[in-house]
């Protein structure tokens, strides 16, 4: 990397004052918690499977695959009545969706608190610039009046910045939540569909 701009950097993280390090500090466990939440979608992505397919797997169980197959043939075993699919969909649901929900929710606690970090941030440094202007005279009052509107600005920015692209990935993985919970309602509504042809049936 440039030395210019390692310099230019730590430049800039001197003038952010020490509320710098927690802000570093937050903004890593924001994004190693949405990060580790879009991987563990992305690896468990059997959500976005066919329809068409699913159908023939719901139809024929003995076809089915993997995850998606266990979760089949848990949803169809045992009684074949209505309301036993249901209850272990349900079941399906609550083993699934909460934990996920609460993992998106703390991250949106670390999100929003990045940019009111910032904001507090703001705070100090006009502390500084008005301590700045009353007590000192001079050059010296340039200097910690600079200074404290340098620190005010400096960590709003960044607070705003660790917080607008979390945002974004948040919007994601709330879509892939979202998605999986789409397909749990499909599988239901097709099992539904199956045992009450099979009821007519008899």
């Amino acid at each position: 990397m440039d030395e210019g701009i390692i310099h230019e950097t730590l430049t800039l993280w001197a003038a952010g004052g020490w509320l710098m390090i927690p802000l570093a500090m937050l903004g890593a466990v924001i994004y190693f918690a949405i990060f580790e939440l879009y991987l563990h979608m992305k690896k468990n992505s059997f959500y976005q499977m066919d329809s068409n397919e699913l159908g023939h797997w719901i139809d024929v169980p003995s076809d089915a695959e993997g995850e998606v197959g266990e979760m089949i043939e848990f949803t169809q075993g045992g009684k074949n009545d209505l309301d036993s699919a249901r209850a272990r969909f349900e079941e399906l649901r609550v083993a699934h969706l909460p934990l996920l929900q609460r993992r998106l929710y703390f991250c949106n606690i670390l999100v929003g608190a990045a940019p009111l970090t910032g904001l507090l941030g703001t705070v100090i440094g006009m502390l500084g610039t008005f301590f700045g202007l009353s007590v000192s005279t001079g050059g010296n009052t340039i200097d910690l009046v600079a200074g404290g509107i340098s620190e005010a600005l400096i960590t709003t920015q960044t607070g705003l910045v660790l917080a607008i692209p979390a945002y974004v990935m948040m919007t994601v993985v709330k879509k892939q939540i979202g998605e999986l919970d789409s397909f749990f309602t499909r599988m239901e509504i097709l099992t539904i569909l199956k045992l009450e042809k099979q009821n007519l049936a008899s």
